[in-house]
């Protein structure tokens, strides 16, 4: 099997392309990889689903059970906080307190609380405290 990786130009979208004379089982488990790469896996009761992390507003550790806050419904991970912060660092997730990431692009608005803190109102109306301690790491994402 031959592998070519090329850097796409400014503006272009990355994609993969496979070429091949037939798709073998080992190129369908190859694929299922790549597709279930971006998504994560969460729980409803007995209900398993498969979620695109953009679905997310923040992720929330409440009794050693990690929550998945949506717009509409809130899911069950069986993954660890730290986990879940390593699979979505490339994204727009920031830690902001030692039990909560958050989704950056949620957020409505940003305003100052007490004691150095912010709190930010997500476009579902939530509302979320980040620590003092994780408020130079949001100023600095945000260039504020």
């Amino acid at each position: 099997m031959k592998i070519v990786i090329e850097e796409s130009h400014d503006g272009e979208e990355d994609q993969i392309i496979i070429k091949c004379r037939e798709m073998t089982e080992e190129l369908i488990h190859l694929l299922a990889m790549i597709k279930s790469h971006d998504t994560l896996i969460a729980y409803d009761g007995n209900n398993i689903h498969r979620i695109q992390p953009k679905e997310i507003y923040y992720i929330e550790v409440v009794d050693n059970k990690t929550f998945l806050y949506c717009k509409n419904k809130v899911l069950e991970s069986k993954q660890k906080l730290y986990e879940l912060d390593n699979f979505l660092s490339k994204s727009d997730f920031l830690r902001v307190s030692k039990s909560v990431l958050l989704n950056l692009s949620k957020i409505k608005t940003l305003s100052p609380a007490l004691s150095g803190r912010f709190e930010a109102t997500l476009s579902n109306n939530e509302k979320i405290i980040i620590s003092r301690q994780y408020v130079s790491d949001l100023k600095k994402i945000l260039g504020i």
